[in-house]
């Protein structure tokens, strides 16, 4: 009897041994946690005092101890704390390129703060040379640099939240191209950004592997970065899309792909030009025409 027990036993710890291993895959979004209690070491650099506004010069540290160098600008003479949009420039590009200078003072004049940082290896941060592709050459480095610049917005509004000036319980963002796709993950992923607007963005990004698109490689590859796959965790936040007829980067069918696939209340605007002749005046105004009716 005692040896039939001893059999039994060992035969329910086997079980317990070989059903107890970890999980093969866990979901898309938890792939962004990180832990909020890690030091930011963040250093003030430098102020400015414009007519209209100051702004200040901050470094930070993000995860996988990323130095980040933000720029943060605070409107003069508007009561405080106030609200803030969190600017993200496109490839290739800086925190202070044009367009994105353009954007900043539209959102100034508007009445709220501006927060701008550069996407991983860009601007103050460049590190490589590597060209930017999703199918060749460096796609890993290129995926890395999309999922460590969603950790650096998301370390960005932690630094936010211990900004006096600021009501981090309204943060809006606003991301243009490559800063549209990354921020429709940064904002899915983050609640605490309460109103997106994202430029010139799409999904669907297993497309570009043509025949093999559907291919486990493909779909694998882009799973934790591709816009179609975080959209809908945006919802119950209202959602504003804006996007170019005639885009020649960006493929219309996949801006409405995501657009589709978006939940709740939002919106998309068209223009009638390509990715890098849209009217970019209208455009900014169309963000605060959002940000003032749900911000």
């Amino acid at each position: 009897m005692k040896k039939t027990v001893n059999i039994y036993l060992i035969i329910i710890a086997s079980s317990l041994i070989f059903s107890c291993g970890t999980k093969e895959s866990l979901p898309i979004s938890k792939y962004y946690d990180y832990d909020r209690e890690l030091p930011l070491k963040d250093t003030l650099t430098q102020a400015d005092s414009m007519d209209t506004y100051t702004m200040q010069h901050i470094d930070y540290y993000s995860i996988h101890n990323k130095k980040v160098s933000a720029l943060l600008s605070i409107p003069k003479n508007i009561e405080k704390p106030m609200p803030v949009v969190i600017l993200l420039h496109g490839v290739g590009d800086r925190k202070t390129v044009d367009y994105i200078e353009t954007g900043h003072e539209y959102f100034i004049k508007s009445g709220y703060a501006v927060f701008r940082i550069d996407i991983a290896n860009h601007g103050d941060r460049k590190e490589d040379e590597y060209e930017v592709s999703f199918t060749d050459g460096y796609k890993y480095w290129t995926r890395d640099l999309i999922t460590q610049t969603v950790f650096d917005l998301r370390r960005g509004i932690d630094l936010l939240s211990t900004i006096s000036e600021i009501d981090s319980t309204r943060i809006g963002f606003y991301g243009i191209s490559l800063g549209g796709f990354t921020g429709t993950v940064f904002c899915a992923v983050d609640k605490r950004v309460k109103v997106p607007v994202l430029a010139l963005a799409g999904g669907g990004l297993n497309v570009m592997f043509g025949l093999d698109a559907l291919s486990d490689e493909a779909l694998d590859y882009v799973s934790i970065i591709d816009p179609i796959n975080f959209v809908e965790m945006i919802n119950p936040r209202p959602l504003l899309m804006i996007n170019a007829e005639n885009d020649d980067i960006v493929p219309p069918f996949l801006s409405k792909r995501l657009f589709e696939k978006a939940k709740g209340t939002k919106e998309i605007i068209w223009y009638n030009a390509k990715h890098h002749d849209v009217p970019i005046d209208k455009v900014y105004q169309d963000g605060i025409n959002w940000y003032k009716k749900y911000l």
